[in-house]
């Protein structure tokens, strides 16, 4: 279980993140609602230490969770909103690289492990075109290959449909419910309605910084009205 408490934020003088607490079990998915600006992405990039923080305390499975030393140990990973692939390298290669730097595998052991990622996401074919080239769908399955090549515990998404088609977007919603099935906890920044109605997930929609009302997918689309500011959330972007 993944425990954070009492979380705060601050860029300048505004407060973007305000003392927020929650907690996601292993093989949850957490999907994090909210307008631009409410602190989702924040949320997310401190858990993967691309952010300072004022206070929060964080925990894995009842132990201290070091941030700082998640880019070591890659406890937690992340798959941002524009990917942020290495465009200019070929696809196997956007797998390779973090194995061989980041973790000092074999050039033999990264290769198999690459090919098996590429193979299990459908882009074995596409593995000598450059990333760069490749569909947005394509680009969205090689971000989680890559980040899932590490083996987090916790693997975080950034709008993960913003750039992507019903069709691809279901895709991905199996893709995400295959990963947590592995007993993974998913945190999923989003707005997209269609990809929650996709997935059995625990929902936090946030204002103002702060988490202002939580639900669970099921309960929420059997009874929309009981939760009535993420009714009103996705109402409006309709």
């Amino acid at each position: 279980m993944l425990q954070v408490k009492c979380l705060t934020k601050s860029f300048k003088n505004k407060k973007v993140l305000k003392n927020i607490s929650f907690e996601i079990k292993k093989g949850q998915i957490a999907i994090f609602l909210g307008d631009s600006g409410v602190g989702k992405s924040t949320l997310l990039r401190i858990l993967n230490d691309l952010e300072t923080y004022e206070k929060g305390y964080f925990y894995l499975d009842n132990m201290p969770l070091n941030l700082k030393k998640i880019n070591n140990d890659h406890t937690i990973g992340i798959v941002f909103q524009h990917f942020n692939l290495f465009d200019f390298l070929p696809t196997y290669k956007n797998i390779t690289l973090p194995l061989i730097k980041s973790q000092k595998k074999t050039k033999a052991e990264a290769i198999s492990i690459a090919n098996n990622l590429l193979k299990k996401y459908n882009l074995l074919q596409e593995q000598n075109i450059l990333a760069g080239k490749l569909s947005g769908g394509q680009k969205q399955r090689l971000a989680l290959a890559r980040t899932l090549a590490l083996n987090p515990q916790i693997i975080c998404l950034d709008e993960p449909t913003s750039a992507l088609d019903p069709k691809l977007t279901l895709q991905t919603a199996n893709d995400i419910k295959q990963v947590a099935a592995k007993n993974r906890i998913i945190i999923i920044s989003t707005h997209d309605i269609s990809l929650v109605k996709h997935l059995n997930a625990q929902l936090f929609l946030m204002q103002d910084g702060k988490i202002v009302e939580t639900s669970d997918t099921k309960n929420y689309f059997l009874n929309p009205e009981s939760n009535p500011l993420i009714h009103q959330f996705f109402s409006d972007f309709k």
